[in-house]
Parts: structure tokens; sequence; C-alpha cells
């Protein structure tokens, strides 16, 4: 849980910021040090930690052992110590107060710190998140969005409220959607066209259209690949770079499960 500073060569962390949400997998060796986290952030022990201790707020440190999939949830501005004796593999999810925001997190609200077991889906959304790698904005913005829905749910339980999309916004998304389909859209740039927040934008257009804008992207893109393969002969490559997709191996999963059989297998029939 600790953070070192940008030269040390005890950390070794892959991560990737987007947005709002920066997402860090780390593998340390035994020892541990001082923290100090300016945003929430959830933390997910990739290996069990017998002798993790941890100190919050001061430096009287507790034995807290912790399993795989265990983890914590602490409020932003926290600080303290722990240590572990043993080297260590975890993965961490800091949510900034505008992406909290969208997911209808009222941040003037406090909450103690968490420290223990996980919701089960709120520690894959984590692991997703810092094995996640270079993936499409549209992706990225979706899962991180989930993440912190799903915790604002957890923290700040309360009825879901309604949401709704007017016919002429929704028939700007879809515009939007189609006259950029071979871009990398994000979540941002289809709320904008809606006017609304990337949270209630989410629900609404998937309670208009039965799919989330990420499904409906997707299949938007599979539509147009299958007539371009029936229609004409260009490579799987200038077909796949058409709509969207740069690596062919990802169109071709895709298109696999759209359609249920290979780009080349759908172009024979």
């Amino acid at each position: 849980m600790n953070r070192a500073p940008a030269s040390s060569s005890a950390f070794r962390p892959t991560f990737r910021q987007v947005g709002r949400a920066i997402s860090r997998r780390l593998q340390v060796p035994a020892g541990g040090g001082a923290f100090a986290l300016p945003r929430l952030t959830i933390g997910l022990f990739l290996v069990g930690q017998d002798s993790h201790r941890l100190a919050l707020g001061s430096d009287r440190k507790r034995h807290i052992p912790l399993a795989a999939g265990e983890g914590w949830i602490l409020p932003p501005g926290s600080d303290g110590v722990c240590e572990f004796d043993q080297p260590h593999s975890y993965a961490t999810l800091e949510l900034a107060g505008p992406l909290l925001s969208d997911a209808g997190f009222d941040s003037r609200s406090s909450f103690p710190p968490a420290v223990g077991r996980l919701d089960p889906l709120l520690a894959e959304l984590v692991r997703n998140a810092a094995s996640a790698g270079e993936t499409p904005a549209l992706y990225r913005d979706t899962m991180d969005l989930a993440a912190a829905a799903h915790l604002a749910r957890i923290l700040q339980p309360q009825p879901a409220a309604g949401a709704d999309i007017a016919d002429r916004r929704l028939g700007r998304v879809l515009a939007y959607i189609h006259d950029n389909i071979a871009q990398d859209m994000s979540l941002d740039a289809l709320a904008s066209e809606a006017a609304m927040s990337r949270y209630h934008f989410a629900r609404a257009f998937a309670k208009a259209v039965g799919r989330s804008p990420l499904q409906y992207v997707i299949g938007q893109r599979m539509k147009l690949a299958g007539v371009l393969l029936r229609t004409g002969r260009a490579p799987l490559a200038e077909i796949a770079l058409s709509v969207g997709y740069e690596d062919v191996s990802r169109f071709s999963r895709h298109f696999r499960r759209h359609a249920g059989m290979t780009p080349g297998a759908f172009r024979k029939q």
C-alpha cells in the first residue's frame, strides 16, 4: 500500500491513467513503509500476507492478516504505514472526485476506512482495471465508471433513480456513433452529445436501447464489418481498420462472438 518516490527501485508499477481513474499493479519486496493517498483508493491483495501490519492516521500499527482477494477501501487524504514480511503483489484503483460524482457518489459525506474482505464484483473490477493495459477509450471509460458506480452503491446505498433520454438526444448520440464508427469513441463524447453526465447517460442509453453504449457500438461495428465482408474483397486488416480495430486478432474475436464464426468463414458463405 505504500507509495515510494519515483526513483525507488523497490517498486515496479505498471499503471494506466484514464481521465479521472488511475490503476496500478505493483510488485514490491518485503518491507513496506509510509503511504499517502490523495484520492479515494481501493486496494486488492494479489497474494496473501499473514504478517500484514497497518497503521492509519498514526504510527500505531495493528496486525491485520489479509488473504489474496482481500484488501481495503480508503477515503481521500488517508495516510499511515503498512508493513509485510514477504514479497508483495497488489493492485490499486484510484477514483477522483469528478468520476465519483458522475457515478452518483456524494463526496460531501465521509465513510470509515474498510480493511478486509472486499465485495467480489468490486475486487474483480479492480483486478481487471490493473491488467487492462492499452484498451479503447470507450471500454476503459465504461469499466472505470462501472467500478465507481458499484463502489457508490456499496458505500452509499440508495433507491435507484430512473433516467430517461429524449428521442432527440438519443438521435444525436446514434448519429454520432455512426459518423465516428471507426474512431476510438469515449463515454465522455457520447454523454456530451446527449448533454448528460456519463453515469446518467449510460443508464438512460441502456434503458432506451436495451444495451450499454459499449455493447451497442461493438454491435454496429460488427454489422458494418459483415456488410464489408460480403460485398467486397478488401483484406481483413483493412476491414478491421474501417470499423475501429487496429488489432486484427481482437477484431476477429469480437466478430466471432457476434456472428458465431470467423470473418473468413463468414465471407465464404
